[in-house]
Order: C-alpha cells, then sequence, then structure tokens
C-alpha cells in the first residue's frame, strides 16, 4: 500500500495510457457522489430541516469558503512531495464525513440538525480541498498537454451522462419514499450510496501513478504564491475567475429553492430538470473541446458565458399569473441553455488553469486559481441570501392593459409579471454576467478568434445534428417534450393519471 503512494521518477506510454482510464473511472464515481450529496438533494434536505435563504446561501458558501486550506496544502505538497498520499488520505476522510449528514434524521434532535449539518459540510468541503490541491497538481503532471482537453471532455461527459441517469432515478425514488415513511430518512439511504460510490472512486484513484516532482529550490510559501500574481496574464484570468464565479454563485444556489418554493415543482421534476442541463451537457462537451483545440479557450468561454447569465432574465417568465402554461418551455430552454454554457465555460476555464501553470510547479498556480474561486464564491451566495429576504417582502408587478377608448374600460387586462424576492437576485446576477463578459476580452490567449467564428461554428454545428435527427432535413428541430400530456398548473402530467 505504502509503495503505491511512492512516486516515480516517470511514466511510461502504458501507465500513462492506463492512469487516463482510471481517472475517468474515478471521475464517475465522484461526480456520482457530488451530484448525489450536493445541488438539488443538499438543498431539498436543508428546505426540510427548515433552513430559510439565508441558511441556504450559507450552505452554498461552505465550500468555496473551505478552498482557503488549499494554502496550506501548497506548503505541505511542497515540502513532502508526495501529492498522491496528500489526495489519498484527505479525500478518503472528507467522504467519511458525509456518514454524519446522511444519520442527522436518525440521531440527532430536530433542534439541531441544521447546525450538525453545517459542521459535518465544513469538515466535507475542507478536506475535499485539501485533496482537491494535490489532485490538480498531480494529474497536470500525469496527463499529456495535447490531450488535455480531449481527456477532460471525456472524462466530464461520462460522469455527466452516468451522474444524470443515477440523479433521476434518486428523485423518482425520494418522491416514491415520501408517501409512506418520513421523507428526511429517505435521505440516508440516498447520502449513503453516494458515499459507497465516492469511497469506490479511490480505489481507481489509487492506482493512477504518480510521476516525481522536479527538483527545485523551495523559496517559501508566500513567494511561491506570489507567482501567478507575477503573470499578468494570469492576472487577469484570475479575475475573470473571481467575477465570474461570484455571478454563479450569487444566482444558481438559489435555482432549486425558486423551483420547490415558488413554483412548487416535486423532486422528480427538479431533479429531471437537472438531468436535462446534464445530458445537454453531455452532448456539447466534444464541440466545446474540438473549438477550443482549434481556436481558443478564450472565444468558447467568450460564446457560451452570455448564454448563461441570459438565462437569469427567464427565470421571472416561469411565475407569469396569467401564463402558467409557459412554465414548462420557459424552464426547458433555461436548462438547456444551462448545459450548454456551463460545459463549455467549465471546460476552457479548466484549460486556462493548467496551461498556464508550469510542468511541475501547478500547485501554488492551482491553489490560488481555487482560492480566488473560493473567496468570490464563498461571499456571493451569503449576500444573494440577505438580499433575497430582504426583496422577499417587496413586490414588482408588471402589468399590461389595452385600452380601445381611454374613456371607458380596459379592453384587457394582463398580469405580465410579479417580481419578488429571488426574481430581484436574478436581475442582479445578469448586470454581474455583463461585468463577467467584458472581463473575459481583457485576457490573451495565443490563436484565438472572435466569437464571432465560433458563434458561427456551433450553429452548423447545431443545425448539423438537428437535421441528423430530424427526419426531414428541411424542418428545423424543435422540442416538444410535453406531446401527448397534459398540462395543469403549468406542470406536465401523465394523461393515465387520475384526475384530481
Amino acid at each position: 500500500m505504502l509503495r503505491s503512494l511512492r512516486p516515480k521518477e516517470s511514466l511510461s506510454e502504458q501507465e500513462t495510457n492506463s492512469a487516463l482510464w482510471l481517472l475517468v473511472v474515478d471521475g464517475v464515481c465522484a461526480n456520482i457522489m457530488s451530484v448525489l450529496t450536493t445541488g438539488a438533494f443538499l438543498v431539498s434536505f436543508a428546505l426540510l430541516l427548515g433552513a430559510s435563504h439565508k441558511v441556504i446561501g450559507l450552505l452554498a458558501a461552505i465550500q468555496p469558503i473551505a478552498q482557503v486550506l488549499q494554502i496550506p496544502t501548497v506548503y505541505l505538497v511542497e515540502r513532502t512531495r508526495y501529492r498522491k498520499a496528500v489526495t489519498m488520505l484527505t479525500a478518503g476522510a472528507s467522504r467519511l464525513t458525509y456518514v454524519a449528514v446522511a444519520l442527522l434524521p436518525w440521531l440527532v434532535a430536530p433542534q439541531h440538525r441544521l447546525v450538525i449539518l453545517l459542521v459535518a459540510l465544513l469538515f466535507h468541503f475542507s478536506l475535499s480541498a485539501m485533496a482537491g490541491c494535490g489532485f490538480n497538481s498531480w494529474i497536470r503532471d500525469v496527463i499529456p498537454e495535447n490531450r488535455m482537453a480531449t481527456f477532460f471532455a471525456r472524462r466530464m461527459a461520462w460522469s455527466a451522462a452516468v451522474s444524470a441517469s443515477l440523479s433521476l432515478a434518486s428523485g423518482c425514488a425520494i418522491d416514491l419514499y415520501s408517501r409512506y415513511h418520513p421523507v428526511a430518512s429517505g435521505y440516508t439511504f440516498l447520502f449513503g450510496f453516494a458515499i459507497v460510490a465516492g469511497m469506490s472512486g479511490l480505489y481507481y484513484l489509487g492506482r493512477v501513478a504518480e510521476p516525481q516532482m522536479p527538483a527545485v529550490k523551495y523559496d517559501g510559501l508566500m513567494k511561491l504564491l506570489a507567482q501567478p500574481f507575477k503573470n499578468l496574464n494570469y492576472r487577469k484570468l484570475l479575475l475573470f475567475i473571481g467575477v465570474w464565479n461570484f455571478t454563479v454563485n450569487f444566482v444558481s444556489p438559489f435555482f432549486t429553492v425558486y423551483l420547490i418554493s415558488r413554483l412548487k415543482l416535486s423532486m422528480t421534476y427538479v431533479v429531471g430538470l437537472t438531468v436535462l442541463s446534464q445530458m445537454t451537457n453531455v452532448l456539447f462537451f466534444g464541440l466545446w473541446a474540438r473549438l477550443s483545440d482549434s481556436h481558443s479557450n478564450k472565444s468558447v468561454i467568450a460564446v457560451a458565458a452570455p448564454m448563461f447569465f441570459f438565462t437569469f432574465l427567464l427565470w421571472p417568465f416561469t411565475n407569469m399569473p396569467d401564463a402558467k402554461f409557459l412554465m414548462a418551455p420557459i424552464l426547458i430552454v433555461i436548462y438547456i441553455l444551462h448545459g450548454m454554457a456551463t460545459s463549455g465555460v467549465n471546460l476552457c476555464v479548466t484549460n486556462l488553469a493548467l496551461r498556464a501553470a508550469p510542468f511541475g510547479k501547478a500547485s501554488s498556480f492551482v491553489a490560488v486559481n481555487a482560492l480566488v474561486m473560493g473567496i468570490a464564491a464563498a461571499i456571493a451566495p451569503i449576500l444573494a441570501g440577505i438580499c433575497a429576504d430582504y426583496f422577499e417582502a417587496r413586490e414588482l408587478t408588471l402589468t399590461v392593459t389595452w385600452f380601445e377608448d381611454l374613456d371607458v374600460t380596459p379592453v384587457l387586462t394582463l398580469r405580465a409579471m410579479d417580481l419578488r424576492g429571488l426574481d430581484f437576485i436574478f436581475g442582479i446576477g445578469f448586470l454581474l454576467g455583463v461585468l463577467a463578459y467584458y472581463r473575459i476580452l481583457a485576457i490573451d490567449e495565443p490563436g484565438e478568434v472572435g466569437e464571432a467564428v465560433v458563434r458561427a461554428q456551433l450553429l452548423s454545428e447545431i443545425r448539423r445534428v438537428a437535421r441528423q435527427v430530424s427526419s426531414m432535413a428541411s424542418v428545423p428541430l424543435t422540442f416538444m417534450p410535453f406531446s401527448g400530456r397534459r398540462i395543469q398548473n403549468g406542470i406536465p402530467k401523465d394523461p393515465e393519471a387520475p384526475a384530481e
């Protein structure tokens, strides 16, 4: 066991190819655990325990706050030179701490559950952040640079495909379980399965060899952490990453809250929308990777990022009082655009950050990158939670009125939109997204082209796929996901379901 944790002077071609496959399997297992223990499931679990908007914001902030522990982990990695050992030990401890969360409904009194949940998640994400520092530096030296984009695209695609199907099945299982048992206890079994998946991933990760770190003079932690800031272009990248992560984490933690609290959707539909986004991720990973390799990461981000923050403006239209029938199609458009945009941005930001990190010295660059992301992502949801509670008691109603004659009663009065609470958060998020877009343009990258070129190739690829899927090449692909179903209160229903 200890021998397998020791670095090797170099990796053979066979060891490298084997590592790429093992890292894909580990990525699938790790993503299964992540999907089932965060996002919609964690938010829903917290809401069952009585969490407010402020608590939801704090839950979303714990993970990025924990990224500060990447800084002392840099020192640990540089001093020990054992990245694999650091990763395996901290990742294993992190995944096992979720046992405490899984047992909350059974062992902890209701009034103490939220506090224990926050403490357990703090330990879980703190150890995970330490593991991430060693892991990113380790795989930076394992994956050949000319195969990096393709590898991450394949890893993300497989992870998204497997976790999407499991998360949808889990959402249905939670709804079914809640009919006969207290729903909070159902999360024990869900989180237990996630823990098993996470620990299984460590088995495959442990079989990946670690190349020895190059011998370099250690000048101290502060000088090491200062290196990324001495690179002008890397500073521009860090500024964009900070603004982007602030924007995303200001809004995205409250998507599930909006669906459950405002739109009254069940977990099946909430997870179904998440799966739709994940499957769109899978479909577009390969396309974004090809565009990234043929043009530049910056050009792809400049096209993908605006697609994401544009959807913030669509959320208030899902709750129009006099147009409930539009809720389902608007939600579908939102989550499809989410999937398309986040796959491109996440892939290309990862590529930019890793390619800019020197071989054998990636730990400090990756740690500073994670620290900037963590600070932005920690502050954003807390501020958003405070703002959401403030706006919850305030409302802006937009009414459309048509007069045939100004002296008589209007012919048509339509309440187009009621803006309150989280609706204002989405509006603020859109403005932050515009700021993030302008930070993208400041980054310099060799081989970059105008976003118009990438956008044209993206549309061309979508039309090509549409022609393959459509039975008639001249007919554009349309999305008719609710054909053959009844729509009641904007929610699709099985046509064979009994009348209420």
